[in-house]
């Protein structure tokens, strides 16, 4: 029988888990917006400001699949707190960086402490539940993927609207103290952490020496592809290169090492590859949809940043009420490849809304297609999370999530490369589109300058050069609607991106996870 001690312990450490996890995650996207003030504090282009939240992605998506090896090397409870600390404090020295470059490598640490807020974090969580809750545990656990990239956006440019920018991560400091508090009081060691034997642990240089180079290459090249003009610059060839070479020994090694740092051979599991891999499509669409609408809202319609942050706020708010709900609905024996269904069917229809805004319209306007968002992250990530380890053997089960953490990463750093991609080259077609369609008899066009020309010249301006100003007002005109229709054209790419992965659903073995199944995961997960 649980007492009310235990009780209260429980809740703290589960608001522990999720508060760092969702801390993590909010880091991701919460510099976008800041950016441009960041750049102009510290001297710098914004192009160079970008490395900000280059570091972080490099180092973040090198760290999680190394996370389970680093837990049983260093123990689980040892690993996690060192992280949150470590988290802290180079939150700490972000928010007080002189320099543009100082602030990055600061970043670089932060992602590497922050790998851990994450995956640990799940392990941590699972544990506070029984076998057959862990549905509920999944929901809950869902709930900080998905609601740290929305209110990312939201925090950032509230922030940015009406304090200095350091505040972002300075914000981090007193919820990472509670949070480390937290984890060393109450947060128990598993039993093999009182025995570990580094000795008898073989460390996989190789393979950890692989995986950093080709991950981190990839996340570079995904990064900072679109800005370097992708396969024009000498550095991104050398470092696709180096990725391609870095991935491929990675793979050939540890399928034949004794002792891999990430099991590969778990993913004989089709269910395992099937939620991998819907895993990075719901990455991409997740990822991607929140670094494009408030792009799209801010470039072309000309939100501030908290409103284009305030606008996603009813796809947060849905997630909230809905993934305890799919987690209760999992626990309960809904298959899972429902939710996965009902999730595609929510990001497609998010996609074709969005692509059907008009210039003019308010935030309200977003509602249904940030609901579909909302309902369609909430319908893939729960089931997706727990059917990545159901048909695994316990020993296999940390790799296995530590895999499907990655493939979730990854599929968003995808997703934004693509979508930054897709909206530049799409912006110069549409503009060359509308340009050929510009005549000088055209009446239409001659009335626009007209007018526009009327206008400045009651303002007192010389018809010459009122004349010129027309025309410069025109071509504005003009590069604001090929923008604006290549952000609807990315929302259609998203739609048609999940329905293209539909295939990908049949490697879901439909059926969910067992008692048995959910105890193991409560055991083994990270």
């Amino acid at each position: 029988m649980e007492t009310e001690k235990s009780k209260i312990v429980r809740i703290l450490i589960i608001i522990t888990s999720i508060t760092a996890a969702v801390m993590e995650l909010i880091d991701i996207s919460i510099v976008n917006v800041a950016l441009t003030n960041i750049s102009g504090t510290l001297g710098a282009t914004v192009e160079d400001a970008s490395w900000v939240v280059t570091a972080y992605g490099i180092a973040n998506v090198i760290i999680i699949p190394l996370t389970g090896f680093l837990s049983r090397y260093f123990g689980r409870k040892n690993y996690y707190l060192t992280s949150i600390l470590l988290f802290t404090l180079a939150s700490y020295m972000c928010g007080n960086s002189s320099s543009l470059w100082m602030l990055v490598f600061w970043r670089f640490v932060q992602g590497i402490g922050g790998g851990a807020l994450l995956s640990v974090s799940q392990g941590i969580l699972f544990d506070q539940f029984k076998p057959e809750q862990k549905g509920i545990a999944g929901g809950i656990f869902g709930m900080g993927i998905v609601i740290g990239p929305t209110i990312g956006p939201v925090l950032g440019g509230y922030i940015v609207d009406n304090y200095h920018w350091g505040l972002i991560f300075d914000i981090n400091i007193p919820v990472g103290i509670l949070a480390a508090i937290l984890t060393w009081y109450f947060v128990e060691k598993k039993p093999d952490e009182f025995k570990i034997d580094r000795k008898s642990l073989s460390i996989d240089y190789i393979g950890i020496i692989s995986l950093c180079v080709g991950i981190g290459a990839l996340q570079y090249v995904l990064e900072k592809g679109q800005s370097e003009d992708w396969f024009e610059d000498e550095m991104i060839r050398y470092l696709t290169a180096a990725a391609i070479l870095g991935l491929t020994v990675f793979i050939w090694w540890e399928l034949r090492t004794k002792s891999p740092v990430i099991n590969l051979k778990v993913m004989k599991s089709r269910n395992l590859t099937g939620s991998n891999i819907l895993t990075f499509v719901c990455g991409f669409g997740l990822f991607g949809s929140a670094y494009l609408f408030p792009v799209m809202v801010q470039r072309a319609m000309g939100y501030t940043p908290t409103d284009a942050g305030l606008a996603m706020i009813p796809g947060a708010l849905v997630s909230l009420l809905a993934m305890p709900l799919i987690g209760i609905g999992l626990g309960k024996g809904i298959k899972p490849v429902y939710f996965v269904t009902m999730g595609f069917a929510f990001f497609v229809l998010h996609g074709y809304t969005c692509s059907q805004v008009a210039p003019g319209a308010d935030k309200w306007w977003f509602i249904v297609s940030q609901l579909c968002r909302g309902l369609g992250s909430g319908c893939l990530t729960v089931p997706l999370l727990t059917q990545a380890v159901v048909g695994l053997k316990p020993q296999d089960m940390p790799y296995g999530i530590s895999l499907n953490n990655m493939c979730r990463q990854l599929g968003g750093a995808f997703g934004i490369a693509i979508m930054n991609t897709y909206a530049t080259n799409r912006s110069a077609t549409h503009r060359m589109d509308l340009v050929s369609n510009l005549q000088e008899n055209n009446p239409l066009m001659i009335e626009r300058l007209h007018q526009y020309a009327a206008g400045f010249m009651a303002k007192g301006i010389a018809p010459l050069n009122a004349q010129n100003l027309a025309v410069g007002s025109l071509e504005r005109s003009i590069a604001g609607q090929a923008q604006m229709l290549a952000y609807l054209d990315g929302f259609l790419l998203i739609s048609a991106f999940f329905i293209c992965s539909i295939p990908f659903m049949l490697l879901l073995k439909n059926q969910n996870m067992d008692a048995e199944t959910r105890a193991k995961v409560a055991t083994a997960a990270h």
